[in-house]
């Protein structure tokens, strides 16, 4: 194993050999630049990051791995407002639209679209 493989090793360990194919992509990402680098780059902790690779994240990843998917891995879904978007997107929106504000308009239509939309219902 290479010096520069130090995360993928890690995940590979904490997940016996089964790593999911996100946090093989966080991983990846964590040996090209860094855990902290990451961590930022998805708006986590490096702690967290670090709980994730080593499968001892004691909270659902669910958040994490939408992110993962959306930033690392340029995964996409059609919103029914706003077109496509990155899933780390999506994520953001869906958290921002259970509370209501009229600070802008958009934030108006997301917080009557989203509710109703399939993203957000699968996301339950």
């Amino acid at each position: 194993m290479s010096a520069d493989a130090f995360a993928l090793n890690k995940a590979r360990i904490g997940w016996n050999g089964n790593v999911p194919d996100w946090v093989e992509a966080l991983a990846r990402e964590c040996d090209l630049s860094s855990q902290a680098k990451a961590a930022t780059r998805l708006g986590y902790s490096a702690g967290a990051v670090n709980l994730v690779l080593s499968n001892r994240y004691g909270a659902s990843t669910d958040a994490i791995e939408q992110s993962v998917r959306g930033v690392l891995m340029a995964e996409t879904l059609t919103c029914p407002a706003l077109g496509e978007i990155g899933k780390d997107v999506c994520r953001k929106w869906r958290e921002r639209s259970k509370v209501f504000s009229a600070a802008n308009s958009q934030h108006v239509k997301m917080f009557k679209t989203c509710p109703t939309c399939v993203h957000f219902i699968s996301a339950k």
